[in-house]
């Protein structure tokens, strides 16, 4: 090979290199071609992917009231977030409060509306990969009522030896914050009450009370004034008897893996509602709100602590 090179003329070795080269050249504009068309290709399907994915909005909430409840408190607002969002938004209610943490770590959902354990249980789970949005401004200082028909009992201590019922067990206001401060006023709920029950939401509470089904029972301070003012609790059969010091409750969370833009256009749009607007007020209204206020992760460290004091997060 060497020597039939060394015999051909220089202009015929010069012309075998340069259309080498050439040859060369050509080859790797064209592979690096390929293979630019194929990456395009890709990113073009996963955005394209991506963003299938974004036209809809999956929401849902922990059922601490009736299903038909949520569904009527969540549709003005799933209206006024699909005109900000410029995408459908459509809510799922789910059947306990797990599924509302399983549906949002498992991608099943995109943002759902927390109590303050269930957020943390889901970060939890989740590894910190769920972000708190917005919160009420009234979420700030929460608290829970306890309530009874019993006259006997007008203080904390006066449940002992008695038949109480939480909301679910992981309910926030239902259940882990009033077990702290039960815990708190020395009364295991475990041991030193007749019997507890769970009745899985705040107004079904309210029913057993009222029914005779416990003496007493504990439930969010927000649905208790809503039952009120609507009438569906007679002041005079069933009373409050104790109201808890406030605590850091509510939010709307969201994966941390939704499109920046859209997790953007939600914050905004929650902020933006303004009770002075009569479309914003009802659906502040409906949300028991006088506005939505900004919240992050470390509001809910106290819950958090609670609840492992509780025995109630692993």
């Amino acid at each position: 090979m060497n020597l039939t090179i060394a015999l051909l003329p220089t202009f015929a070795i010069q012309s075998i290199f340069t259309t080498k080269e050439q040859y060369m050249t050509r080859f790797s504009t064209s592979k690096l071609s390929a293979l630019l068309v194929a990456v395009l290709a890709t990113l073009t399907m996963s955005m394209t992917g991506f963003a299938h994915a974004q036209q809809v909005l999956r929401v849902s909430a922990i059922p601490d009231e009736a299903p038909t409840e949520l569904q009527r408190k969540f549709k003005p607002l799933g209206n006024y977030l699909e005109q900000k969002l410029g995408m459908k938004v459509e809510f799922t209610p789910v059947t306990d409060y797990a599924a509302s943490v399983e549906g949002l770590i498992n991608n099943k959902l995109d943002l759902v509306w927390f109590g303050g354990f269930t957020y943390v249980q889901a970060s939890v789970r989740s590894g910190g990969k769920v972000i708190p949005l917005v919160q009420r401004e009234e979420d700030e200082r929460f608290k829970s009522v306890f309530i009874t028909t019993d006259k006997s009992i007008t203080k904390l201590s006066d449940l002992t030896g008695k038949n109480f019922s939480f909301g679910s067990e992981s309910s926030t206001s239902g259940h882990l914050m009033p077990r702290s401060f039960l815990l708190d006023a020395k009364i295991n709920p475990d041991t030193d009450m007749k019997r507890i029950a769970f009745s899985g939401a705040h107004d079904a509470t309210v029913a057993a009370v009222a029914g005779g089904k416990v003496d007493a029972g504990v439930l969010n301070i927000s649905v208790w004034e809503k039952l009120l003012a609507a009438g569906k609790v007679d002041p005079q059969q069933v009373r409050m008897f104790y109201t808890t010091p406030g605590y850091y409750d509510y939010n709307w969370s969201v994966r941390s893996d939704i499109n920046p833009v859209v997790r953007k256009k939600l914050t905004d749009a929650f902020l933006a509602l303004d009770a002075k607007n009569p479309q914003d007020k009802e659906i502040l209204d409906l949300q028991r709100a006088t506005r939505f206020i900004p919240t992050k992760p470390e509001n809910y460290i106290a819950i958090e602590a609670a609840a492992r004091n509780a025995g109630l997060l692993k």
